[in-house]
């Protein structure tokens, strides 16, 4: 039977940056396979998840990683023009009521006055919260409800998940570690679960001049600092390995001209680099506007172009530190031994190098991935960053430049950011400070 005229489908969009994330995101999986075969590494890794705050650091960074994946599943209806993601519809509560301008967070009110329908001046009552609140005292009522709803339904669900975890998995859940780990999630799951009972009643974090949902672009930002973070630190590996290896190992005339060209780079001034780049960048995307079919691939490519160059800046520092450790393993015996058996040097490169300095590549990843969340946020705010129609805490920022500065003072968009933020670079910072602990050589594995 053929489909009715009417009948609404849904066609599944995916753009460069979805795909390498769900591709990272396989690898991911394909790691821990291997690792799970590893004896060694999967010691390595119960001892970084022994430890309560890497853990609660690794769950609260996972949240994020889930919502950027989510909101890296593009689809269009048949009917329509606009492409969703399934995050935003999640989040299609907080866009469905159309706003004029500020209002501050859980509030009924806008933050304005301005003339109303009676012809006095006073504060409008907002589209999405109810006409039957009316006062202060009705609004904490109705929050306090809702907030004791989410917190009965996460009791619920903990419970169900200590229970399943215990009988299940033979998870002991009286461990401090697991304790804590338990904690995290709960305080994850009321999150989301008091998010979810409140977004159809209130803006959670208000609404900026716009009259745009603050919490749905700060939730919406996690995906640009995803992809900035884990983007550019992968395309950053390549050339760093490889160029490391070949200097150490090659020594001579190879480690002279390596040399010189990472010197090189890193003499440049990495924001005027990057500033200069996005600068040509965005010359030729205004001069080839017609070559991308809608707005959201041309900001999408230029995410991912400003991604590749921060990672052409990027690699120098990774690049000295594997030069340095394989000239070290360069003179060691299984060496020595390699090159007197015959072995090529490609297969001595990366069949019995490169595994001896991935410790180093693994600490450089999680240290990295903060530092680049924040540079983000910089290059926004100097106008350099991302395109200013893609939702993240860089153009958060730069837009609360004003407000911050008026009275009263609209606050709540720059703290929404900053907050998020936080708490993303605060895990990653902490989940990275354990696996140095345990897989730089010189640490104490037993910490």
């Amino acid at each position: 039977m053929g489909r009715s005229k009417g009948e609404i489908q849904m066609t599944f969009i995916w753009l460069w940056t979805d795909f390498l994330l769900w591709l990272l995101f396989a690898l991911s999986i394909y790691a821990v396979i291997k690792i799970r075969q590893n004896d060694l590494l999967l010691q390595k890794w119960k001892i970084i998840f022994s430890q309560p705050l890497a853990l609660s650091a690794f769950i609260v960074f996972s949240f994020y990683i889930l919502i950027g994946l989510t909101d890296s599943l593009h689809f269009r209806f048949n009917n329509d023009t606009i492409t969703y993601s399934v995050l935003d519809r999640v989040l299609l509560p907080a866009l469905e009521a159309d706003e004029k301008t500020y209002s501050t967070p859980l509030n009924y009110e806008q933050f304005s006055k301005e003339y109303l329908d009676s012809g006095l001046r006073g504060r409008a009552h907002l589209n999405l919260v109810s006409a039957q609140i009316s006062t202060p005292g009705e609004n904490y009522s109705q929050i306090f409800s809702l907030s004791i709803q989410a917190l009965i339904y996460s009791i619920f669900s903990i419970f169900l998940l200590v229970f399943f975890s215990k009988k299940i998995l033979s998870i002991n859940p009286n461990t401090k570690t697991n304790r804590v780990a338990f904690v995290t999630l709960f305080g994850v799951i009321f999150f989301c679960i008091w998010a979810i009972l409140m977004m159809p009643n209130y803006h959670i974090l208000g609404t900026d001049k716009a009259g745009i949902d603050v919490f749905y672009k700060a939730i919406k930002s996690v995906r640009t600092g995803m992809i900035f973070g884990l983007l550019t630190t992968i395309l950053a590996l390549p050339p760093a390995i490889v160029l490391g290896l070949m200097a150490g190992y090659f020594k001579g005339k190879t480690d002279d001209v390596i040399q010189y060209i990472y010197t090189t780079i890193s003499a440049i001034p990495g924001i005027l680099l990057i500033a200069a780049l996005v600068l040509i960048l965005q010359v030729y995307m205004d001069e080839h506007a017609s070559d991308y079919a809608s707005s959201l691939e041309r900001s999408d490519l230029k995410l991912l172009l400003l991604c590749v160059i921060l990672a052409l800046t990027s690699w120098t520092g990774l690049c000295r530190l594997i030069r340095a450790e394989t000239l070290k393993l360069s003179e060691l015996e299984f060496v020595q031994a390699a090159k007197v058996f015959g072995v090529s040097n490609i297969k001595i490169l990366f069949n019995h190098l490169m595994p001896n300095v991935m410790h180093l590549v693994l600490i450089s990843i999680v240290l990295d991935f903060s530092g680049l969340v924040l540079i983000e946020a910089v290059l926004s705010y100097v106008g350099v960053g991302v395109d200013a129609t893609t939702m993240s805490w860089g153009n958060m920022i730069n837009a609360a430049r004003l407000e911050i500065s008026t009275d009263p003072v609209v606050w709540w968009p720059l703290a929404s950011s900053f907050i998020f933020m936080f708490i993303l670079v605060l895990s990653a910072n902490l989940f990275a400070d354990r696996v140095r602990q345990v897989f730089d050589p010189k640490g104490d594995t037993d910490a």
